[in-house]
């Protein structure tokens, strides 16, 4: 498993084109899952950006730039990223497995949050940020070039809070032993309506409540299915093929040449691959499929291993306690049984899990039994955070409830400012 964000920008261009949609599929296939055992965790964990002081104010690039500039090497080996609304990013080596990978993250986002203090700054996690308009800072040409697609294909709105006014949790697991990838993949899927009713966390965006638990993934489900929908074909038996079918119908967001150029016309990979169009005034190669698969955004992409991409930013109490449940329920054979027989009612209900959260009686009883399968199987290392969410799960609450109680009891800017001051 390696580190997912730092090549998203770059495209070294090969000589030879794609001779066709029917190769862009097999080269898809061949490398999107990778055969091995389970056990190794990557992290990478988003956090709004506020000034401690005036929490309407939106840090600008070469504050951010300079701040980053200053961190001491982390602990923990995370890179720091800043995402296009100037979202602060960890990403994490992979770690032997959860515990190992919650410890070294930990000990990285206090050193960071230590020297964001110290300019001023506090980083928030929360799935939406609940204050402020969309707003780029990051001047990379990939954010002003995927602004541009948004806006062409009427989801400029939607495109804007996407890049710059939410963030996640980012879990990446191994692919696992090939026999079991349709199942492991399957259960990825099937965990998402539960995992997001679990972990959501902001019912705010734009200084409105929403009446949605995540808004976060209501902004995602407005962005075109094609390219934000889930992964899975009807019977889910070839993951591989599936992603490779979902990849050549998507269309393309961002041709290289060699800087990315916004595609305005809606153009399926598949039809570049086989000639159908040309843009660039080229056929793609290898290289540009390979870009072209970072600008997809399931809730579960493989890229090797398994991203799972529904998560909500979520606090520091609870978010060690939330990747040990998810990685849990997937990579433990027996805590997988209880998962799969606890999500089946529940497996498709995204829309209604991001909405009601853990007030759905069924998104609740599944919760219930997932929390409790992962409780069984802490580490001591994280009882503590695991202890809260299971209390969280058991009372119906989702982090999104305390932080509206918090909302309504004083204001929206001060409690941001209290988040971003570190008071809990």
């Amino acid at each position: 498993m390696a580190r997912t964000m730092a090549s998203d920008d770059v495209v070294e261009q090969p000589l030879d084109p794609l001779s066709s949609a029917e190769a862009a599929a097999h080269h898809i296939v061949e490398t999107c899952l990778k055969d091995g055992p389970v056990g190794p965790v990557g992290l990478e964990i988003e956090a709004h950006c506020y000034d401690r002081t005036d929490p309407r104010r939106r840090p600008g690039w070469e504050e951010l730039t300079a701040v980053i500039a200053a961190v001491p090497p982390l602990p923990g080996g995370s890179a720091v990223t800043v995402e296009p609304g100037g979202a602060v990013e960890l990403s994490g080596p992979p770690g032997a497995d959860a515990a190992t990978a919650v410890a070294a993250m930990a000990s990285d986002r206090a050193v960071l949050r230590e020297a964001f203090a110290r300019a001023g700054l506090g980083l928030v996690l929360l799935g939406a940020d609940p204050l402020r308009p969309a707003e780029r800072v990051n001047p990379g040409a990939r954010y002003s070039a995927m602004e541009t697609f948004f806006r062409a294909s009427d989801t400029g709105a939607a495109g804007a809070a996407m890049m710059t006014a939410t963030a996640s949790v980012q879990v990446n697991l191994e692919a696992g032993p090939k026999p079991g990838w349709a199942d492991r993949v399957r259960l990825a899927h099937a965990l998402g309506p539960t995992m997001i009713a679990i972990a959501a966390n902001s019912p705010i965006l734009g200084s409105d409540f929403t009446g949605w638990q995540s808004t976060r993934q209501l902004v995602w489900s407005r962005l075109d299915s094609a390219r934000c929908g889930p992964v899975l074909g009807a019977a889910g038996d070839d993951p591989a093929s599936d992603w490779a079918g979902y990849a050549l119908r998507a269309p393309v967001m961002l041709v290289h040449n060699p800087d990315p150029e916004p595609v305005t016309q809606w153009a399926p990979f598949a039809d570049w691959a086989d000639g159908r169009v040309l843009l660039g005034g080229r056929r793609p190669t290898a290289a540009d499929l390979d870009y072209h698969l970072t600008t997809l955004f399931p809730p579960v992409r493989p890229r090797g291993f398994l991203e799972v991409r529904y998560l909500d930013s979520v606090p520091d109490a609870v978010w060690p306690a939330v990747v040990h449940t998810l990685t849990t329920l997937l990579d433990d054979p027996a805590a997988a049984a209880v998962a799969g027989e606890a999500t089946e009612p529940v497996a498709t209900a995204w829309d209604r899990a991001a909405q009601l959260g853990l007030q759905d009686p069924s998104l609740h009883r599944a919760a219930i039994r997932c929390v409790h399968a992962a409780a069984e199987r802490v580490p001591a290392p994280l009882e503590e955070s695991m202890t809260m969410l299971v209390r969280s799960v058991e009372q119906g609450r989702c982090p999104a409830d305390d932080f509206a109680d918090r909302v309504a009891t004083h204001g929206i800017a001060p409690a941001v400012t209290e988040l971003a001051q570190g008071e809990l």
